[in-house]
């Protein structure tokens, strides 16, 4: 039983084409992993099925009467009520009966109480017993209580007013409001950005037990590898399938590219052989064909571009970098009685890839912020080596001018490696990172959020600092960009420190790991 279908669906939204005769089809028990570049149109896939966008060919139907969850990246809960008083709203049905069994309660043990209105009463409350069965009313509120602990809700976190909490948190809240509506279709944007490992995993094994269908759009690897059953990437304004996990996606899409490889090298023979024809017809032509068949020679050539390892290493051949790049010493932040760390002590040197873990609220972000100078520590320091430069994502992401060009963004920062590699280096680096000619000349004000990732990224990678401090830098990124970023991190000569709960891209990358533990205490070690 399919119950969402898209049927020829074109999309396109001002001038901008999203989707084209697109075609797709969730059944029971699917769990579709949704993936393609930042822009391609995945969340307005969601949106068509939630019906916040009309195709303008094409249609798109739901099964008559199924319940849709829609979690977005970005929660929507707000306000000065408490997760536990939301959620509890979601039984407001299951409290109508409980307070009508309680009034049945009291009306009985009147000792006014007739023998006819004892009859409707205990007849009443029959029925009464027989709806809180339906609807599995008996227990919510230990459903409730199992959800927020599995989630890390301790005590203080469910009394505390939703606009007091972290993005961490309200994502995890959000989440936890989805789940016990207990949806047919869930539709998740992102569900895993803000959560730590702990919760991913936790959501990894609610999963197993979800006997609905899902669409899944995320940038983890791991988490779709562990909970989807195909795999449908937007690509070129076209949806394509993939069965089984992310795993068995990669191996397919590489036979699937192998194909379209074979296939433009026997097209472009049969245009060169056609142009060859149309200068033998027609003299007047002659310029216009030999212009054509240089364009086709060279076809292989510019499809064909060199390795991403060499076009990396040679922007990073003229940054030299010192051996030791920062001690820290003795480093301890509280706030108020709460202790994220103290006493520690660690060294950043050349080539170190410092993955920091630990869970939602441990400090793992506010150590950066002191490594960066942003917040100060109550005791220690860290004492960065003479002309050691550190460059922030987060801070980058932040400064972004909205008037600013992409451009002009990526290449005019002091000392940035755009202004010392070779023009062809840069801009094959940022091609990769799917910029193209159009869009370096974009505003930054007009991007997506997950564009102007891209850009504060690319800032980064060619800043030419010593260090790269990285929190959740794979959050808004696509899986294209995810991976350039990553082999960008593998040959860059400095040290990386990077907070992230993307467990494949932090099992790439790093090979060193500075885990936050419940008591507080951290511990620096090999990856």
């Amino acid at each position: 039983m399919s119950l969402i279908r898209l049927n020829d669906v074109s999309v396109r939204f001002d001038d901008a084409q999203v989707l084209r005769e697109s075609f797709f089809r969730l059944d029971a028990g699917d769990r579709v992993g949704l993936i393609g570049r930042n822009g391609s149109g995945k969340s307005t896939l969601l949106k068509l099925a939630l019906g916040q966008v009309e195709p303008d060919t094409g249609t798109v139907a739901l099964e008559l009467g199924i319940k849709i969850g829609y979690f977005s990246q970005f929660s929507e809960l707000d306000g000065t009520a408490t997760i536990t008083q939301v959620l509890t709203e979601l039984f407001a049905d299951i409290q109508a009966v409980e307070a009508e069994l309680a009034s049945i309660e009291a009306s009985l043990a009147d000792e006014a109480c007739d023998a006819a209105d004892l009859d409707r009463l205990i007849s009443r409350q029959g029925e009464l017993f027989e709806e809180m069965d339906r609807l599995d009313g008996w227990d919510y509120p230990r459903r409730i209580d199992t959800t927020l602990s599995t989630l890390g809700f301790d005590d203080a976190h469910r009394i505390c007013a939703i606009d007091e909490l972290s993005g961490g948190w309200r994502n995890r809240a959000a989440l936890a409001k989805i789940l016990l509506e207990g949806p047919d279709v869930l539709l998740l944007d992102e569900p895993t950005n803000f959560l730590d490992v702990a919760g991913v995993e936790w959501l990894e094994a609610w999963f197993r037990d979800f006997r609905g269908a899902a669409i899944i759009v995320s940038h983890d690897r791991a988490f779709l590898d562990t909970v989807v059953t195909r795999i449908v990437e937007v690509e070129n304004f076209h949806l394509h399938e993939y069965p089984g996990n992310f795993g068995e996606y990669v191996v397919a899409k590489q036979f699937r590219l192998k194909t379209l490889e074979q296939q433009f090298v026997h097209e472009s023979e049969l245009l060169a052989f056609e142009a060859e024809g149309i200068s033998d017809r027609r003299e007047a032509a002659k310029a216009a064909s030999r212009k054509l068949g240089s364009a086709l020679a060279k076809v292989k050539k510019s499809r064909a571009p060199r390795p991403v390892d060499q076009i990396i290493t040679e922007i990073y051949g003229g940054l030299h970098v010192k051996d030791v790049l920062c001690r820290v010493e003795g480093l301890a932040k509280s706030y108020g009685d709460k202790r994220l760390f103290s006493d520690l002590s660690f060294e950043i040197r050349r080539g170190h890839r410092i993955v920091v873990t630990g869970s939602n609220g441990s400090g793992k972000s506010t150590l950066l912020r002191v490594l960066t100078g942003e917040e100060s520590a109550d005791s220690g320091e860290a004492a960065w080596t003479k002309g050691t430069t550190v460059v922030s994502y987060n801070q980058m992401l932040d400064a972004l001018d909205p008037a600013d060009t992409v451009s002009h963004a990526v290449n005019a920062l002091p000392d940035s490696l755009a202004l010392t590699a070779t023009r062809k280096s840069v801009n094959r680096f940022l091609a990769m990172f799917q910029f193209s000619e159009a869009d370096l000349k974009q505003k930054i004000g007009n991007l997506s959020g997950g564009q102007r990732a891209r850009v504060a990224m690319a800032q980064c990678l060619l800043s030419g600092a010593s260090v790269l401090v990285l929190d959740e830098p794979t959050n808004h990124l696509d899986l294209s960009s995810t991976q350039v970023m990553e082999r960008a991190l593998a040959h860059f000569p400095g040290a990386v420190v990077v907070v992230s709960h993307d467990r494949f891209f932090s099992d790439k990358v790093g090979n060193h790991r500075l885990v936050f533990s419940a008591d507080a205490e951290l511990a620096v070690l090999p990856a």
